[in-house]
This record gives structure tokens, C-alpha cells and sequence, in this order.
């Protein structure tokens, strides 16, 4: 049976909400171990994602592998839902006569990877530090039974050393939040906006043409109404579209986050920009270390779409505006 896929904008926008709820709660410990990973420098806490996710659930508990998962889960709806509607409404804006060309695809994509980075940047901001707090607390080092359970100095006329600083409060996005609001305005939110935004228009020119192409394939067309993809279609070709637009923008996103991180390990570098990054990067760690987390960046990202575009192509958001209606 064919059918013309035309759906209204609060569908598209309850469709990209849904699936990035579901896609954002399956997904989120490997996005922690990525993180974790590209921000490695010089002490390698971690010698890859099953190294990452395993000492992780032993110093933090299970729920430790979801920190910074909430602000995910809040802001993740508009973020998913910006991006897939604005994506569907730049394509029919630009078909002609049911026709959309190759130059027109990744214009529509260029187009949501923008309007995107309104939300993302925030997002992936405060989602960084809550993520990272785990990896720094694990390079600070810890006394050992013997150096606990040893005997106070003997009485002294010497002032005793002054005592070692406790570890920082555990962080929070409110009081992240707050705090950059306070030192740095509003643009403290928006750290990296540059960055972001050169790893998602390009993620996005990849990403929407290769999808639309791939879950076009075997179905009929008869002039502008198409046949409705089944799931198993639309989320294969999400996985196999995520997969690569991910891996290929992986460079990218290991700049984005080394500019967003704000607090660094011992001897780690901070940067000025994206160019300083990109240098630094380069000679001190060699071209291999742009492709950190790229593996756990394919499995975050190929999973993630494809839930997003089955469920947008289920048409969930129509299903539910019907039954309200």
C-alpha cells in the first residue's frame, strides 16, 4: 500500500521527543565511556569502553554510568525533535514536484544540524562535566590501608603540614549551571558553540541523505506518494547511517570535547580554540588520538537514530494526537 508521508509539525516534534527519550536511556553508558575516553591525555585511567564501563560500575555504582543522563533526558526532546522536523520541513520546502536531488538532501541536513545547535550546545556542556567527574576523581590518588591505619606523628614543636584539600562537591547541572551563569553569562553555556556546530552541520549533510536514500530502497513510487517504510527498514537504515556519519565526524567531536571540558586532570592542556586545539592535539599525541571513542561513538549513534527513525517513521506523534483528538 502506498502512502504520501505528510505529518504535521507537533507530530514531527512529539516523534523526535519520544525517540530521543528511548534512544538517550538505551544508549547513555556508552556515550559515558566515550566521553571519558577522547578526554584521556596523559594518565590512561581507562584502556578502552569495557575497561571504562566495568571500573566505572565498581567506583560508582550501576546508576554511576548514567551521570549527567538527566540533563540529557531533558533537554534531549527538543534537541531530537528540532532536528528531525527541521530536517522533513527544509526537504518539502526544497522537492520540486515530489523530487528532491542529491544537492538539496544535504542543504536540508546542513540546515538541521544548525538550528540543532541551539539546544546541543548547552546540552552537551553541562552533559560533559557531569560525565568527566568520574575519570578526574580517578586520577587523584587514594591512601592505602597501611597509609590509613598508620599511627599519628609523635608530638612535635614543628607546625604539622598544612592538610591535603578534600575533593571538590560532587557536581551538579543546576550548580553548573549557575555558576557560568555567574562568571560568564550566558556564553558560558554556549562553550564550544563553534565546535558544535562544525561536527553536526557536517554529521547532518552525511547523516540525512545516506538515511533517505537507504529506506528508500525496494519501495514503490508512484509519482509524490511513496510506500511507508516498515520499522525493521527505517531502523537499519538509521543504525547504518548513524554508524558512518558518526565515525566520520569522530575528529571533530573529540575537538568539541576537549573545548568543552572544564576541569582537567593533572597535566592535561587546556585550550584556546579550535585551531590551538586541533595543534595540540596533533603533536602531542599524534592523528590516532582524533579517533579516540569512535567505536563507542558508532555504537551510541547508530542505535540512537535508528530507534529515532523508526519511531518517527511508526508515526507515534500522529498516533497520539488522534486519541487525544
Amino acid at each position: 500500500m502506498a502512502e504520501k508521508q505528510v505529518s504535521s509539525l507537533p507530530a514531527k516534534l512529539i516523534n523526535g521527543g519520544v525517540a530521543g527519550l528511548v534512544g538517550v536511556t538505551c544508549v547513555f553508558p556508552i556515550d559515558l565511556a566515550k566521553t571519558r575516553l577522547q578526554n584521556q591525555q596523559g594518565v590512561q585511567v581507562y584502556e578502552g569502553m569495557l575497561d571504562c564501563l566495568s571500573k566505572t560500575v565498581r567506583s560508582e555504582g550501576y546508576f554511576g554510568c548514567y551521570r549527567g543522563a538527566a540533563v540529557n533526558l531533558t533537554l534531549v526532546t527538543p534537541e531530537k525533535a528540532i532536528k528531525l522536523a527541521a530536517n522533513d520541513v527544509f526537504r518539502q520546502k526544497l522537492s520540486r514536484d515530489g523530487h528532491l536531488p542529491l544537492w538539496g538532501e544535504v542543504l536540508a541536513g546542513c540546515g538541521a544540524g544548525t538550528c540543532q545547535v541551539v539546544v546541543t550546545t548547552p546540552m552537551e556542556m553541562l552533559k560533559i562535566q557531569l560525565q568527566d567527574a568520574g575519570r578526574l576523581a580517578a586520577q587523584r590518588p587514594v591512601p592505602t590501608p597501611a597509609q590509613a591505619a598508620a599511627p599519628g606523628p609523635a608530638p612535635t614543636l614543628v607546625a604539622p603540614p598544612p592538610p591535603r584539600p578534600s575533593p571538590p562537591p560532587r557536581a551538579s547541572a543546576m550548580g553548573i549551571t549557575a555558576e557560568l551563569l555567574k562568571t560568564k553569562g550566558l556564553a558560558g553555556l554556549y562553550r564550544g558553540a563553534g565546535a558544535t556546530l562544525m561536527r553536526d552541520v557536517p554529521f547532518s549533510m552525511i547523516y540525512f541523505p545516506l538515511f533517505a536514500n537507504l529506506n528508500a530502497l525496494g519501495r514503490e513510487k508512484l509519482g509524490d506518494v511513496q510506500a511507508r517504510a516498515p520499522f525493521w527498514q527505517s531502523f537499519m537504515a538509521g543504525c547504518g547511517a548513524g554508524s558512518v556519519a558518526a565515525v566520520a565526524v569522530t575528529p571533530l567531536d573529540v575537538i568539541k570535547t576537549r573545548l568543552q571540558t572544564l576541569q582537567k586532570g593533572a597535566g592535561e592542556d587546556t585550550y584556546k580554540g579550535i585551531v590551538d586545539c586541533t595543534q595540540r592535539i596533533m603533536m602531542r599525541e599524534g592523528p590516532s588520538a582524533f579517533l579516540k571513542g569512535a567505536t563507542c561513538r558508532a555504537l551510541v549513534i547508530a542505535p540512537l537514530f535508528g530507534i529515532a527513525q523508526g519511531v518517527y517513521f511508526l508515526g507515534v506523534g500522529e498516533t497520539l494526537l488522534d486519541l487525544l483528538g
